[in-house]
């Protein structure tokens, strides 16, 4: 068998980004808290960048003077005249002592977290040191909800291992029920069920909690599918017992640990920066703003390269040579920025254009139908441009923050005039009407819709009926 070598010549087109725009992309996609971040870093990495210090965001470098970074606690304190002003607890909230002039911090407590409010709760039970060992692996084990993740078996493991020493499945099972028995009500439950049981169990008896507690532990694959007749019958009861039962029933917590984690700091201070802003005045007329306090930046004057010396000298060439790539570096990002405000104000605008009747009102039901293309095709620019622009960002206006992809929805039908919001408030409408003794089939809400002008199909009411988070006939039925 011969071995030959030929040369062939093929045509190929390739598409490929150069650096400017896989940068630009990247910005695009960045939030204002992010897009600020990344200006003041390249401010504090290029020498070759300034700020224009007349428009009034200097981002240099200032001892006590970071107008640009200032947190909204510091903001606040500075409503105050003076520090004794500011009440005791805001001087407490941020570690700082009323009587300091040097920032002294105090000694606040951490966020407490689920785990460690477990563990505080740990002195006042009867351990010895390999029990309280035991117990602080199975409140490890525990998710944020206060379910337990794994079994005893492999906790036992994980102690004989770790702590050198082989606790017995009878000491794992005594300090597990111990655990059980911490404050909130369900934490150590292994699944829903035994999370309401343990949480049963802490009321005093009588014949509410009795009836609950069986339903529950007995009967609970008829209650979880609402069979409410099918159990009066099995249990025994009349209906006014069984409405009785159900009230308490709904009155626990599925997620106890939701309770802890649910109140930590980080939940309670996170908030929403808003990327956008849009006014309208009287006549009707839409102002849209670009929220940022980023400045505005120019090239630096000892980094101009338009006068450099032509030398031959191998150190101005090396100093030359840097002066130029810091320059090109300054001037890119300059570049990048303005194409970064120029497209979200374009793709904002379009947004504004189309849906103006919605920022008239703020009436969700007067969101037009609008895809990426819609303002592709107002706008010039490439799908997944508007896409990044979109992303993650939020719009203020007199009303409230909405997240821009709400102002994105489909047509049910190619030839529909009505949006997806408008067809959503229409089926809350009727499904907050019916009879909950006997909920609409998806099959019914459809015709329902139909009555009202949006001839949708079955299968998208389900589609809508799930997003609006709503179940099932069978499980919206009420007793």
């Amino acid at each position: 068998m011969s071995e030959q070598l030929k040369i062939e010549q093929q045509t190929k087109l390739q598409q490929r980004l150069n650096p400017r725009q896989v940068i630009f992309g990247r910005y695009l996609e960045m939030t204002t808290p992010e897009i600020e971040d990344e200006v003041r870093r390249v401010i504090d990495e290029n020498p070759a960048l300034e700020v224009v210090s007349e428009h009034g965001n200097d981002l240099s470098e200032s001892a006590g003077e970071d107008t640009f970074g200032e947190s909204a606690e510091q903001l606040q304190l500075a409503d105050y005249g003076s520090e004794d002003d500011v009440p005791t607890h805001r001087l407490e909230a941020t570690g700082l002592h009323s009587g300091s002039h040097f920032g002294d911090y105090l000694a606040v407590g951490e966020d407490s977290s689920l785990m460690q409010v477990l563990m505080d709760q740990l002195t006042d039970i009867d351990l010895n040191d390999n029990e309280r060992k035991i117990a602080e692996y199975i409140i490890g084990n525990l998710d944020d909800n206060g379910y337990m993740t794994r079994s005893l078996a492999d906790i036992a493991d994980d102690v004989a291992i770790a702590e050198g020493f082989t606790p017995g499945m009878n000491m794992v099972k005594d300090v597990f029920a111990k655990v059980r028995h911490l404050d909130p009500a369900g934490v150590g439950a292994v699944d829903l069920r035994d999370c309401l049981l343990l949480q049963i169990d802490r009321f005093p008896i009588n014949l509410t909690t009795k009836i609950a507690r069986e339903i529950i532990s007995d009967w609970f694959d008829l209650f979880s599918k609402k069979h409410f007749e099918q159990l009066c019958v099995h249990l025994g009861i009349d209906q006014k017992e069984m409405h009785a039962a159900l009230d308490f029933i709904k009155g626990l917590n599925p997620k106890p640990g939701a309770l802890v984690e649910g109140n930590s700091l980080d939940d309670r201070l996170r908030h929403i920066i808003p990327d956008f802003a849009v006014d309208i005045d009287r006549d009707g007329v839409a102002t849209v703003s670009l929220l940022n306090n980023i400045p505005e930046l120019a090239i630096e004057e000892s980094f101009r390269i338009d006068d450099l010396p032509v030398s031959t000298n191998r150190r101005d060439t090396e100093a030359m040579a840097f002066i130029k790539r810091r320059h090109d570096d300054a001037a890119a990002f300059i570049d990048v920025l303005k194409m970064r405000s120029e497209t979200l104000m374009a793709v904002m605008q379009a947004i504004v254009r189309i849906q103006h009747r919605f920022f008239e009102t703020n009436d969700r039901s007067m969101i037009k139908p609008m895809i990426i293309k819609d303002i592709a095709a107002i706008t010039g620019l490439n799908i997944s441009v508007i896409s990044r622009a979109a992303a993650g960002k939020y719009v203020l206006t007199s009303q409230g923050v909405y997240p821009l992809k709400m102002f994105f929805n489909e047509r049910p039908k190619d030839d529909a005039d009505a949006s997806s919001h408008e067809i959503l408030g229409a089926l809350a409408k009727i499904i907050d009407g019916e009879d909950k003794r006997h909920p609409l089939s998806d099959e019914a809400l459809s015709e329902k819709l139909a009555e009202q002008g949006y001839d949708i199909a079955r299968r998208t009411v389900t589609k809508y009926r799930e997003r609006l988070g709503l179940p099932v006939a069978r499980l919206r039925k009420q007793f």
